[in-house]
């Protein structure tokens, strides 16, 4: 099953680190889960020790973000959807104890039901498929952020491609979203998140970057709340640098590249 990843793709690079420290050998991964989680002292929003657990802790009629929230406890299936969900909890942990806490928080006041909320679906988009975008906060970085919300694909990814790297790095953070890109499509797109940076990020090591990001964003939850309106698409595979043959006529592809609706360019203004 792992070796289906191809670890030198760049939107693993978040992650990788969160993989090498796991030192597997073969593909039983909740001990390496468990050893690495008990090392890094994670905890979930009620102060209880994380601990990845078999699918079959999880009782009967229980909701999976509930149980986390009142045990610590992760239930993980042994697929790739829940390998890349650990190894986020083992990067990005103070996030997703936030989201936790957001989904457990509502599942608790409008109990599990068919329909989440826009609080918790919020949360649910997040946590599978968002990846984070960071800017550096001058004006050129609100530029390229204007461009990406109003699906101007060929100004932001491809005129503005020399300030990725250098002025904006994405990192992925959903767990389905890797999942996908395993097998990697075009049109595979992300939930982006912007986050604005200022000269001193991006200065830093990337272990140091990592924990900024997971202490900053985890704090706006915290402050702000979630809902879909924070979230801006974004196909993986526009990022400049994570695909060959990245010309215009690659941005130009409007059954991917899609232009924003006129409706929604109007509201965006208003």
């Amino acid at each position: 099953m792992l070796a289906q990843i191809d670890w030198a793709r760049p939107w693993y690079d978040a992650v990788r680190p969160a993989f090498e420290r796991l030192a597997l050998e073969g593909e039983d991964f909740l001990d390496a889960f468990n050893r690495n989680a008990q090392a890094l002292g994670l905890r979930n929003h009620a102060g209880l020790p994380l601990r990845f657990v078999p699918q079959a802790a999880l009782p009967e009629g229980s909701a999976y973000e509930e149980f986390i929230g009142a045990t610590g406890q992760v239930p993980s299936r042994d697929n790739l959807h829940d390998f890349f969900n650990g190894l986020v909890w083992q990067t990005f942990p103070l996030i997703k104890r936030e989201l936790n806490a957001l989904q457990a928080a509502q599942i608790a006041q409008d109990g599990v039901g068919k329909s989440r909320g826009p609080a918790r679906d919020a949360a649910t988009i997040f946590d599978e498929n968002a990846a984070l975008l960071v800017v550096r906060e001058d004006e050129t970085g609100r530029a390229l952020v204007d461009d990406l919300r109003g699906h101007r694909w060929l100004d932001a990814l491809f005129h503005k491609r020399a300030m990725f790297g250098r002025d904006a790095e994405v990192w992925l953070f959903g767990h389905a979203l890797m999942e996908k890109l395993v097998a990697p499509r075009k049109a595979i797109t992300a939930h982006v998140r912007v986050v604005f940076a200022d000269d001193a990020f991006f200065a830093l090591g990337h272990e140091a970057r990592r924990a900024w990001l997971d202490e900053h964003v985890a704090d706006q939850l915290v402050r702000e709340g979630l809902s879909t309106a924070a979230f801006t698409p974004l196909q993986a595979l526009g990022v400049p640098g994570w695909w060959p043959g990245q010309d215009a006529e690659f941005y130009l592809d409007t059954t991917v590249f899609r232009p924003k609706r006129a409706d929604r360019q109007g509201a965006h203004n208003g």
